[in-house]
């Protein structure tokens, strides 16, 4: 399951790689928001970020103008590793290096087309497992 949650400036955005994603038949849920309508963003960073937390194996994917708000909102809760996607690259080292169960896309500064790359990309890369980073990870919860 692929949990999703934007404020106001990520609407568009999340709406489209929703249908994107459900186009590949990829299961995805959306925590909100349903409009433009302006919205504080830390509620729906943390109702992805919960999911997350009690199904360890979904992941997430939140929306905003410059995907650092909803990041710094997730990442404030235990076992989240939320990386902000600017582009395939970082996206890509985020799951192998840091193991990210979220992504936060910049919806300011990435076109459809780019996200869709971006998302697809995170999607199917795995986590290395190497021992620094495994490491690494267990330091960032304790």
């Amino acid at each position: 399951m692929i949990w999703f949650g934007s404020d106001h400036a990520g609407f568009e955005l999340k709406e489209a790689i929703k249908q994107f994603l459900l186009n590949r038949n990829v299961l995805v849920a959306d925590l909100g928001t349903e409009s433009v309508e302006s919205v504080d963003y830390p509620s729906f960073a943390e109702k992805v970020s919960k999911r997350i937390i009690d199904s360890p194996h979904d992941k997430g994917i939140l929306f905003c103008s410059s995907g650092q708000g909803m990041a710094m909102a997730a990442n404030r809760h235990k076992g989240i590793r939320c990386a902000i996607g600017w582009n395939e690259k970082v996206a890509k080292e985020s799951r192998v290096d840091n193991d990210s169960n979220i992504l936060s896309l910049p919806a300011n500064y990435i076109t459809v087309k780019e996200a869709e790359e971006i998302v697809w990309l995170w999607l199917e890369t795995e986590f290395s497992h190497a021992e620094r980073h495994l490491r690494r990870i267990h330091n960032l919860d304790h």
